[in-house]
């Protein structure tokens, strides 16, 4: 029974009218948050091929890293296991954990954009006064969902076909197919929530640990048997093996299980009422610890920094303890470690990896800081601004208090990821602490970035996640595919000293400092001259 079979049975075609409708406007106002999450995880899947080839060009060298995930459980940890040794089986396994997961993310975002967001906002209501099903917004959404996915697996598919055309149709399908499980199991906790913010959290929380229990079970088999991994979504993808022998049945454990929870988002939508939920929300002080406007960012984006803090932490552990193995990982491969040396510096195998490391997860603190300081945009466009800049509080001071919560934010993850590294790693601790928050320098211009484009010009603020996002593929596979330093430079984190392991340098720190306070002063004085959004 498909999704929109069961709303017709449930009340008849009206409970669905107005979705092409609504799903035309959700494609419109999503016309640069997908294009740019579809890019971002289809590049990262279709440059591996020839950044592989040129690591693992010979049969030894294959021989040789499948003998080395078969016997290091925490690398297994980190990326799974290998299954096979052509082009396309390595880049199934080298990138499939993580595009599944990005997948993942865009599908949760979209999903609650067009239902929990809506209502929250109070535009659902009005919508839903013309002649709008009481099924159609959450039908518009999963749709959205599902045409992102769809061109994602279109792309990976059709980019990999070259290396096999049954393997790509696989690893595109098993991607797409993590984006719609998630992307269902988030129009669940949508009816379940009767806050945005908790939705995404709460969906966020489930892909963690479905990631994790990847994780647990591939380090105790080296073959994907385990049940810990046959109960993660991302589990299911790389048992899909693309390249490898593909299991197609694997693809109905994506099918029913969206299906399934598609139906179960459904049945929840059609038992509540509008602004509603099933758990209820705890209300909160008056007075006291929302006295400020400060105070009342820190209790609106608390849950993210809490979640954010915790995944950093996790991530340091993880990477620190790998880092012992780094020299046995890469081995005589020159290839190899000549691309770790260009992401982390010359100062020994060991510390590039370190570097190495440290800088992903700066990259992936960008991520963060563009979404904390893109909550004054959606405070403004839901309407809460509004009454709170009505009484004695300033634009400045309101904006201060969530860039303070950004930029602070940016710093206490790092340094939780800083502590995540010397207790997996056990050594070098001022070193690391020290490299992690040199990243903090570049976050804060990606940051500085995202307060301009709203300050200035609020329409596109959503484009700061391209910034983010080019950013991010920039550091991701420019390395691996050595592209040209004006190309690596183009990112702030280019400019960044290799660390731990090469030397300090303070002026290009101080200027990308510098061009953060700018670029935040400069939309600040945007913001302040600018009408508010109605």
């Amino acid at each position: 029974m498909t999704a929109a079979s069961f709303a017709v049975r449930s009340g008849g075609t009206r409970q669905l009218a107005g979705t092409a409708t609504l799903l035309r406007f959700a494609l419109r106002r999503d016309r640069v948050m997908i294009p740019v999450w579809v890019a971002v995880d289809a590049l990262m899947v279709l440059s591996m091929p020839n950044t592989l080839k040129g690591l693992y060009g010979t049969q030894a060298q294959r021989d040789d890293l499948l003998h080395q995930m078969t016997t290091n459980s925490s690398l297994r940890a980190l990326v799974g296991p290998v299954f096979d040794d052509s082009l396309g089986a390595l880049t199934a396994w080298r990138v499939g954990v993580y595009a599944g997961a990005l997948a993942a993310v865009m599908s949760l975002l979209v999903v609650v954009r067009h239902t929990r967001d809506e209502e929250e906002s109070g535009r659902q209501e009005l919508v839903s006064s013309g002649m709008v099903g009481r099924r159609a917004p959450l039908t518009a959404g999963l749709l959205a969902a599902a045409v992102a996915n769809g061109v994602l697996a279109l792309l990976v598919a059709g980019g990999m076909a070259s290396h096999g055309g049954t393997g790509a149709v696989a690893l595109g399908l098993g991607i797409a197919g993590v984006g719609m499980v998630f992307a269902t199991m988030t129009a669940i906790v949508a009816q379940l929530t009767e806050s945005a913010r908790l939705a995404r959290g709460l969906t966020a929380a489930v892909l963690g640990a479905a990631f994790v229990l990847r994780a647990a079970g591939d380090s105790a088999t080296d073959d994907g048997s385990s049940v810990l991994t046959w109960l993660s979504p991302i589990g299911w993808l790389e048992n899909l093996r693309p390249y490898a022998g593909e299991r197609w049945w694997v693809l109905l454990l994506f099918a029913a299980a969206a299906l399934i929870q598609g139906v179960i988002a459904y049945e929840l939508a059609g038992r509540r009422d509008l602004g509603m939920s099933f758990l209820p929300t705890r209300p909160g002080p008056a007075t006291g610890s929302l006295g400020t406007a400060g105070a009342l960012a820190w209790r609106l984006q608390r849950g993210g920094v809490l979640g954010w803090s915790v995944g950093f932490f996790l991530a340091g552990v993880v990477y620190g303890g790998l880092t012992d193995g780094a020299a046995d990982l890469v081995g005589d491969n020159d290839n190899a470690r000549e691309i770790f040396e260009r992401m982390g510096g010359k100062s020994g195998i060991t510390a590039s990896f370190l570097a190495s490391m440290v800088g992903m997860l700066g990259l992936v603190a960008a991520l963060y800081v563009v979404a904390s300081v893109l909550r004054l945009h959606g405070e403004e466009t839901s309407g809460r601004a509004e009454p709170l800049l009505a009484n004695a509080v300033s634009r400045m001071r309101w904006a201060a208090g969530h860039l303070a919560v950004a930029f602070g934010g940016s710093v206490l993850i790092m340094l939780l990821a800083g502590l995540g590294f010397a207790a997996g790693y056990g050594k070098e601790v001022g070193p690391i602490m020290g490299a992690c928050l040199v990243q903090v320098a570049a976050v804060w211009v990606i940051g500085g970035a995202a307060v301009l484009l709203y300050g200035v010009a609020p329409r596109l603020a959503p484009a700061a996640w391209g910034v983010a996002g080019a950013v991010l593929l920039i550091g991701w596979v420019g390395p691996a595919l050595d592209v040209p330093q004006a190309v690596l430079d183009v990112s702030p984190f280019g400019h960044l000293p290799k660390l731990p392991g090469g030397s300090m340098q303070w002026p290009p720190v101080l200027v990308l400092l510098a061009l953060a306070v700018v670029l935040t002063a400069a939309g600040l004085a945007g913001l302040r001259r600018r009408d508010m959004t109605t």
